[in-house]
């Protein structure tokens, strides 16, 4: 009987009726030698019923005792036994049928390569196609991964991408970030730096996105994960003359970025809500992250566009009631990654 190759590992906690879509979507790939590994979180909607029901020899479950945060679900990927390859899946992904076809040969084509993505595209809540994922190189060596990253010229996120189990292992598994915030991020350029990146024209897997992770992280978790993920730049510096060439000319760009984002994100929160974080406060933090990492003493984040009318806005009781009462008869879906 042929060995199994490849672990698709699934950490869960209610996984509803998105998670049903998802299992059976693995269940169905061409490619035969994998198993699913399923890191139930204590659900209490039935997903590991439902999932043991299946009854497939596939299909093997590790059950939490006790209810972990997500961080911690899917710190447990590192320590339960895995094939020689292994992925992470999201449990309201889809993997279309082909998708451990289309990374097999991959890995044939590239057999030196580190890490292995396909193409793929992103569904909205109800499975409706969005948008095709930004294009891709075949061949992305870690300072090109962390340009296109610090730039915002890369969709990244946790389900799709294929590494060995020793890799995973080798760099300590996902970090422990707030929430996972930004941990996709580190997790994939570390095993990119162990040799390369390559990636399949192909889609082969669908990322389902929902309204803006914004709207229900606390400010003051996304607020920490962005910080240790500044303090990962800065070690990064310190470890590779490339990465710090690249995150020197472009780090500016993803401060700009978060910068006018967590702004905005603050004025959508009531200040009760805030445990003390204004916009001015925000705006200076950035202003000294942007000093600590590249040593750029002329960045004004008041200059990036929306992020001086924020300010304003939260500078006064009256301006930020009015904004919150506008927000409430004026909103619109913001889709972004979970």
């Amino acid at each position: 009987m042929p060995v199994n190759k490849y672990s698709i590992i699934l950490p869960v906690r209610n996984g509803g009726e998105y998670v049903k879509e998802c299992v059976h979507s693995i269940l169905a790939q061409t490619y035969p030698h994998f198993n699913l590994v399923v890191l139930d979180n204590c659900s209490t909607d039935g997903t590991l019923q439902w999932i043991s029901a299946l009854n497939d020899k596939r299909i093997i479950v590790y059950p939490s005792k006790d209810a972990l945060p997500i961080d911690q679900n899917w710190g447990r990927i590192i320590s339960v036994p895995k094939n020689e390859f292994m992925t992470c899946i999201g449990h309201d992904d889809i993997l279309m049928p082909t998708y451990l076809e289309r990374i097999e040969a991959l890995i044939q084509q590239y057999p030196d390569a580190s890490l292995y993505q396909t193409h793929f595209n992103f569904i909205d809540a109800n499975g409706k196609h969005l948008r095709n994922c930004m294009p891709m190189e075949a061949v992305q060596h870690a300072p090109a991964f962390l340009e296109k990253i610090l730039t915002m010229t890369i969709d990244v996120n946790g389900t799709g991408f294929m590494v060995r189990s020793k890799d995973y292992a080798a760099v300590g598994g996902i970090p422990p970030f707030p929430n996972l915030i930004f941990a996709d991020f580190a997790l994939w350029l570390d095993i990119t730096r162990r040799s390369f990146k390559v990636t399949a024209v192909e889609n082969a897997f669908s990322y389902r996105l929902h309204q803006s992770v914004t709207t229900t992280t606390p400010p003051e978790t996304f607020y920490a994960a962005f910080n240790v993920f500044i303090q990962y730049l800065q070690s990064l510096k310190k470890q590779d003359p490339a990465l710090e060439t690249v995150i020197d000319n472009y780090a500016i760009q993803i401060i700009s970025f978060y910068c006018r984002s967590f702004a905005h994100k603050l004025l959508r929160t009531p200040v009760a809500k805030r445990n003390g974080l204004t916009v001015a406060g925000w705006i200076t933090k950035c202003s000294e992250w942007a000093e600590m990492l590249v040593g750029n003493t002329e960045f004004n984040p008041s200059m990036v566009p929306g992020v001086r009318p924020a300010a304003f806005i939260d500078s006064n009781i009256i301006t930020r009631q009015l904004f919150l009462w506008f927000k409430k008869i004026y909103t619109k879906p913001v889709w972004q990654d979970r």
